[in-house]
């Protein structure tokens, strides 16, 4: 099969259980994606599969032929970081950094949610564009837990990144 990932095709024989975190990681050698509980509990594997926010643990990779996936390690240039990992940076927004990889893609992808003018479930007003509220934030990011408890910092990151957009 053929799997496009971080805008490079990738061609690769797998196992027909083999998951999407798997291929990434033990086939493809990029060790961003973490894996943390295996479960699809904590987020910490989160990638971008055409431009949705999935769980790579929970996705099978033999159903990405000829689909397109980034991880953190395409979010930015080869020479600068993203204004999205800058304010993660500027904000302190990761202390032991396992979860961080999982947060910045969750974050990428809720960010296109928002312009897309998709609600959450605490979304006030249906008809009106998105504000991105602390609590509007705190509920898009809830598949992604952080062992350390870096909330409040990564809400202000996503709160800054989302500004510059």
């Amino acid at each position: 099969m053929t799997v496009e990932v971080n805008g490079s095709a990738h061609a690769v024989t797998l196992d027909n259980r083999t998951t999407l975190l798997d291929a990434l990681r033990e086939h493809l050698g990029l060790t961003g994606a973490k894996k943390g509980c295996d479960h699809g509990q904590c987020g910490s594997c989160t990638v971008l599969l055409d431009g949705r926010r999935v769980k790579s643990c929970l996705v099978l990779a033999v159903t990405l032929d000829g689909r397109s996936v980034v991880t953190v390690e395409g979010l930015a240039g080869a020479d600068e970081l993203s204004p999205l990992q800058a304010a993660f940076v500027a904000h302190d927004a990761f202390q032991c950094g396992y979860c961080t990889p999982g947060h910045l893609c969750s974050a990428r992808g809720m960010l296109d949610e928002v312009a897309r003018g998709w609600p959450s479930a605490v979304t006030d007003d249906l008809d009106a564009p998105a504000e991105l509220t602390d609590a509007e934030i705190r509920e898009r990011m809830a598949g992604n837990l952080c062992r350390c408890a870096a909330y409040p910092h990564i809400v202000a990151a996503v709160r800054e990144a989302a500004a510059t957009r």
